[in-house]
């Protein structure tokens, strides 16, 4: 004890100037930790903005040319892949998703020649394809399991086939991740990686992202609670993950981001394997509209936000901010 005295051991002594607290800061976020989600349309010299997320637009293929050089210059090492399909496209069987010539499939040969080293990262799942904007096959009125996995199965090799090196199934059908990269291996391409949403929980924070990928209207009343995780749920997430795991998944991703930071903490420290989390759409609407409204400072509350995820165990971060705060760091 140190009756009437200061302690010895002062801890703010390293928070006292800023370049003590760069010298001992545990975290740190890079270009090289970030991943950049784009939305393509068929207009290949269009943009169009998206309602509820500032500062995104949906591109066809020429201005995302420009847009992806733009991300490998700043050190972003990838990009996902999400297509805005015309609604004319769009079939209770999601016909569309296997169409070698469709836009995610354009978008990836154009994009792997004019950037070899670049991630193209593709979304399996068939809520972009569907006129019911659920993820799977509807059978029976039910999501049909096992039907949907046989339909994932081709939408991956088509993708892969046109450029992608990464599929991320985000459908959360079970026993998709084994049946994917037991296709892909068959057809000689073992080199693609599987990057699995093993813990995509039902959540009401994706609203901004299924309005860019129109399946907002389609989806009316429905929910996909009998396939997406239970927000209650932890021990079932960890289950989903090592079940992935097991199968052949590559990499992990926790989805959503800010809510589910226990559970990232939980999957890194118990697997110890590439472990991403997604800031989704709604909590990066949620920072933006603040920031617009004044209560916060933009800049500062995404970097402190993406910090969050590295300290939770983040190997990278899928965020709408990608760019920005690749910029930012450039700056600083």
């Amino acid at each position: 004890m140190h009756s009437g005295r200061y302690p010895d051991t002062r801890l703010r002594r390293n928070r006292s100037t800023s370049s003590v607290r760069a010298l001992v800061a545990e975290h740190h976020v890079k270009p090289a930790d970030l991943l950049q989600p784009v939305f393509v349309i068929p207009e290949h010299d269009a943009t169009t903005t998206i309602p509820n997320l500032s500062g995104i637009t949906r591109m066809g293929i020429n201005p995302l040319i420009d847009y992806v050089g733009t991300l490998q210059d700043l050190g972003i090492p990838g990009i996902f892949l999400f297509g805005n399909i015309p609604s004319c496209q769009r079939n209770a069987e999601g016909s569309e998703a296997l169409n070698p010539e469709g836009i995610i499939p354009e978008a990836a040969r154009v994009l792997r020649a004019h950037y070899p080293e670049m991630m193209l990262i593709a979304d399996v799942a068939l809520d972009c394809y569907t006129d019911h904007g659920h993820d799977g096959l509807i059978l029976d009125g039910k999501i049909a399991n096992d039907a949907t996995i046989e339909v994932l199965c081709q939408q991956a090799q088509v993708l892969a086939e046109a450029g992608c090196d990464s599929v991320s199934p985000s459908d959360m059908m079970d026993g998709r991740i084994g049946c994917i990269r037991q296709h892909l291996d068959q057809r000689g391409l073992c080199d693609v990686r599987v990057i699995s949403y093993a813990c995509k929980y039902a959540s009401v924070f994706y609203g901004p992202f299924r309005n860019a990928v129109g399946s907002n209207s389609s989806l009316l009343k429905g929910n996909k609670r009998t396939y997406q995780l239970s927000p209650t749920n932890s021990d079932e997430a960890m289950h989903e993950a090592g079940q992935d795991l097991d199968e052949g998944a590559d990499m992990l991703i926790i989805k959503p981001g800010l809510a589910y930071l226990d559970i990232l903490h939980r999957v890194k420290e118990t697997f110890r394997k590439p472990t991403l989390s997604y800031q989704v759409s709604g909590e990066y609407a949620m920072l933006r509209h603040a920031a617009e409204a004044g209560i916060l400072d933009w800049d500062q509350a995404i970097l402190e936000t993406l910090t969050c995820f590295k300290r939770a165990g983040a190997d990278a971060i899928i965020t709408y901010a990608a760019k920005e705060v690749a910029e930012q760091l450039q700056r600083t």
